[in-house]
């Protein structure tokens, strides 16, 4: 009866609206209705709107006809990668990875810009394609070096990088482990954000179970950033050039940028399922995240500023969005680097100078000195800046650096239009002139006359959609990276299997006490501490750190690909402060410090109190960046475990 009488009502208030709505529209006079018709678009409004369909499609063919002249040309036909330097006379074997990266992004610009048009003739699809077999043709390369992935994983040592040069047609790669610095780990956290940005906007780049379990281990590839010396942007190590790898920002940033935005994603998009959706540890994001504010706003041990820091800090990476800390590195960046004709790498740098002896593969101690005040300056860093406040919507600003990139450009080459030259140089009959301000560089073949610079002319391509206002910020960053966790729409966080960020309405901080056993729980209420079993907590599970661990460990494994899943390492207080559904049902974890220890100290409750007391101070930090209740309980007992199946799903 209880729910038939729901029912009637609702029934009753679905007629009295309805009579009420009747009743409204029967008194509505004449010039009520004819406000209400008035919305109708009338022919002048669909003129007008055709009128700016045209223009705009007009503007598009025109920009088309340019990628495909300046940067598409040059795409391999059988993986769909991109040389660094575009030349039909002296065309390279070589593709890279970086520069496809950028050279798949120009086109996926373009083809999102052609989708607001009603005929575009295919070019939306074609343009889409082109990106999607880049970004494929990328993995493929990199499927084919699983190994190194495996390996990686438990050391991260130079010998087993993943490569950043292969073959333009076989995919094979290029030079050996110890001829070449493929160390980047910035690189493949580039990788992934394009990945999840393409996939965002509806692109299907990833086809197979296999190869979701690759990309699973990508991140565990990235995860450790922040304590992996690398080979930095450059490809360079340290500044002294001398061979030596060091701890970069930038390809920390860039790091813990990706693992923001895949964690949670789905690989096959809507359509995906649980299996198909990427997880990222919580508490290496945290690592990435605190080395990388903490290096700021140096680059490195030996940079004291790095122009890849721009990149990092702003698009396409947004790695950080406290704003005093990027007004920081950018200042410095700026005042340090800027020149009339670019920005300079970093100071000191020997790259394309004419005093740096390209016979030799490193430097000699104190050499770096020799190249004080004739760095080379290069023009597409500006775009970087331009491009970033357009997207934060300051016109001013991007005017302002429109106009210094403008006298820097090549206009005079008629077959490729304007082309972005890739660095400016210091003549040997100018070397008197250091250091004054009647230096003059000139710009370098590379993206003048001898072949396009792909990489700098992919980003000026972007850059023009933008100022022409025929991309959207929206369109580029479709995931709004550019927007601090609590600004973005809710509604992109709830399509997520897991996430880092929430909004702040959404947070919940909850303690929660758990007592071994029922003589326990008496005991502590006798105190007035009110406190669960784990038998009273059911069906809620309680698991040890060590147990999760085992359940993360069959993340990404793969017996065709020889790997192995998530490394066998504990997890941080923020991991265990997460609640999990695995395989049907909710699952928390007591932190680690309550784990079973056989040294003594772990039993000294004056310890544990001070350990739980620190242990608060990180997840207090990230409160705002991650969505989950904060449980710290005492050991559980673990014989009510559940054991994983099949899949985890934070």
């Amino acid at each position: 009866m209880g729910d038939i009488r729901r029912g009637t009502t609702t029934a009753g208030r679905r007629t009295s609206s309805s009579d009420m709505i009747s009743r409204r529209l029967s008194r509505m006079d004449s010039r009520s209705l004819s406000g209400v018709y008035s919305y109708i678009p009338t022919s002048a409004t669909v003129n007008i709107n055709a009128e700016a369909q045209e223009e705009a499609l007009r503007k598009l063919n025109i920009h088309y006809a340019t990628l495909k002249r300046q940067i598409l040309c040059y795409q391999s036909s059988t993986l769909g990668m991109f040389p660094s330097i575009g030349n039909d006379q002296k065309p390279s074997n070589i593709a890279r990875v970086r520069e496809s990266i950028y050279c798949a992004v120009a086109a996926w610009a373009l083809s999102q810009a052609y989708r607001k048009i009603d005929d575009d003739q295919g070019k939306t699809v074609e343009l889409a394609q082109t990106a999607v077999k880049c970004m494929r043709g990328i993995l493929f390369c990199w499927f084919r070096q699983a190994d190194k992935v495996e390996k990686f994983k438990l050391n991260q040592s130079p010998d087993f990088a993943l490569h950043s040069s292969f073959d333009m047609v076989t995919g094979d790669p290029v030079y050996g482990d110890q001829d070449y610095p493929h160390l980047q780990i910035d690189v493949v956290g580039l990788y992934l954000l394009f990945l999840v940005q393409m996939i965002a906007s509806g692109l299907k780049i990833v086809y197979t179970t296999d190869e979701v379990n690759f990309i699973q281990n990508l991140v565990f590839y990235v995860e450790r950033a922040y304590r992996t010396p690398d080979y930095g942007m450059w490809e360079r190590g340290s500044k002294y050039y001398n061979g030596s790898t060091e701890v970069h920002a930038s390809s920390i940033g860039i790091a813990k940028a990706a693992l923001e935005a895949i964690n949670g994603i789905n690989l096959f998009g809507d359509q995906g399922a649980s299996w198909s959706v990427i997880y990222v540890d919580i508490d290496a994001h945290n690592r990435n995240r605190t080395i990388f504010e903490s290096i700021l706003p140096r680059e490195s041990n030996s940079k004291n500023t790095d122009a890849s820091l721009l990149p990092t800090i702003f698009w396409p990476s947004f790695a950080i969005h406290e704003k005093h800390i990027t007004d920081r590195t950018e200042d410095k960046v700026l005042r340090r680097l800027k020149g009339r004709f670019g920005i300079k790498r970093f100071l000191r740098d020997g790259y394309r100078t004419v005093l740096e002896d390209k016979s030799r593969s490193f430097y000699r101690p104190a050499e770096i000195k020799t190249f004080d005040g004739i760095e080379c300056e290069w023009p597409m860093f500006y775009i970087y800046i331009i491009i970033t406040s357009i997207i934060h919507g300051d016109k001013k600003r991007a005017d302002k650096y429109q106009e210094e990139l403008e006298p820097l450009l090549i206009k005079d080459n008629e077959e490729q239009g304007v082309l972005v030259p890739m660095l400016y140089y210091v003549r040997k009959e100018d070397l008197v002139l250091r250091n004054t301000t009647r230096l003059h560089k000139h710009p370098s073949a590379e993206g003048n006359t001898d072949g396009v610079f792909l990489w700098g002319q992919a980003l000026y391509f972007i850059s023009q959609l933008l100022i022409h206002d025929l991309l959207k910020p929206g369109d580029l960053d479709p995931i709004l990276r550019h927007l601090p966790a609590s600004e973005r729409p809710k509604s992109m966080i709830n399509t997520r299997y897991s996430t880092f960020q929430v909004t702040p309405p959404d947070l919940v901080t909850q303690v929660v006490l758990i007592a071994e056993s029922a003589r326990l729980q008496q005991l502590l209420a006798t105190y007035g501490i009110q406190t669960q079993t784990p038998h009273q907590v059911e069906p809620i599970q309680i698991w040890s750190p060590k147990e999760l661990s085992k359940a993360y460990e069959y993340l990404g494994i793969n017996k065709k690909l020889k790997l192995t899943g998530r490394p066998k390492r504990p997890f941080g207080v923020l991991s265990t402060s997460k609640i999990y559904r695995v395989c049907g049902q909710t699952v928390i974890c007591y932190p680690l410090l309550f784990e079973v220890s056989d040294f003594y100290l772990a039993q000294d409750m004056s310890v544990v109190l001070d350990d739980l007391k620190h242990a608060e101070g990180p997840l207090c930090v990230c409160i705002g960046m991650w969505n989950g209740k904060h449980y710290f309980a005492g050991r559980a007992d673990q014989t009510g475990a559940g054991h994983l199946e099949s899949y985890v799903v934070p």
